[in-house]
């Protein structure tokens, strides 16, 4: 089938209680192991353009080619813009048939956030996409250590209803503790922040530095609410494992190509399988 949001899914993944996840592409090998993963589970799943990564020269051809391997598979594959830096870049990937997109305004005033993601939502409701906004702020796993530091970031319940409210987003990605990139410390979630959160919005909600929870808490926070999680420094650094190992000098670069996509697919279908979307594509 073609591309599709996002949305229906992650609406019913609220409902029923399990999660889809965005994987993060660089390339077409890890876009085909991503694929694969979905067919072999039958699970919906999101290809996640990062911002900074479209707009790189081969950004476009990144875009053409997911939208080529999802017509040739029959689970639903959604092509997302994961940490839209602007409302110019959420606009040229609309146009270029992204199904989704993330404006990320998490930095800025709430004011300024909630301005700039209305803008976003208006005009990319009236060509049929979704919106993800961030609300309080995802940090990064190498500052964890500083807990104090990362608990400024969390998301405020007394935001989260006029926030959604004024925007009309269609999910939202919280901050309770998980944190981009490799964590320099054990990360803790804090579930009785995401317990209110939930109580006082009845939208799909985000779990973005997915990389580094055990199967527990991962499964923890989707009992709790969470419908979307992000996953991309475990991807990358597992198949940089497997690749390292499998380099010998007799290696061809034909084989290293299969070893990448393995990966990526074998990663890809547990997290689909400990998310529960393995079987989800049908609905």
């Amino acid at each position: 089938m073609a591309l599709v949001s996002i949305k229906h899914q992650l609406v019913r993944g609220m409902q029923n209680g399990y999660a889809v996840p965005l994987f993060n592409i660089v390339d077409s090998l890890i876009a085909d192991g991503i694929v694969a993963a979905a067919q072999a589970q039958n699970a919906p799943v999101i290809l996640g353009l990062y911002g900074g990564h479209f707009e790189l020269p081969n950004g476009r051809q990144q875009v053409a080619y997911a939208r080529a391997l999802a017509e040739s598979v029959p689970q639903p594959v959604s092509l997302m813009l994961d940490h839209g830096a602007s409302f110019e870049q959420c606009m040229r990937t609309i146009q270029l048939g992204f199904t989704d997109v993330m404006l990320d305004a998490s930095k800025l005033p709430l004011d300024e956030n909630i301005a700039q993601t209305k803008a976003v939502v208006r005009a990319a409701h009236a060509m049929g996409v979704a919106v993800e906004a961030e609300l309080g702020h995802v940090g990064m796993g190498s500052d964890y250590q500083d807990a104090e530091s990362l608990r400024k970031g969390f998301t405020r319940p007394d935001d989260v209803e006029r926030f959604v409210s004024e925007t009309g987003v269609d999910f939202l990605a919280v901050a309770i503790g998980t944190a981009h990139g490799a964590y320099a410390g054990e990360p803790h979630l804090a579930l009785d922040l995401l317990d209110e959160i939930r109580r006082r919005v009845d939208i799909p909600l985000v779990l973005h530095g997915g990389s580094g929870l055990s199967t527990e808490q991962f499964q923890s926070a989707i009992a709790h609410g969470i419908a979307k999680v992000n996953v991309a420094t475990d991807l990358f650094m597992t198949t940089a494992r497997r690749l390292s190992e499998a380099a010998t000098p007799e290696a061809s670069y034909f084989a290293l190509q299969r070893v990448a996509v393995e990966s990526f697919q074998e990663r890809c279908e547990h997290y689909l399988s400990i998310f529960g979307a393995s079987g989800q594509a049908g609905g």
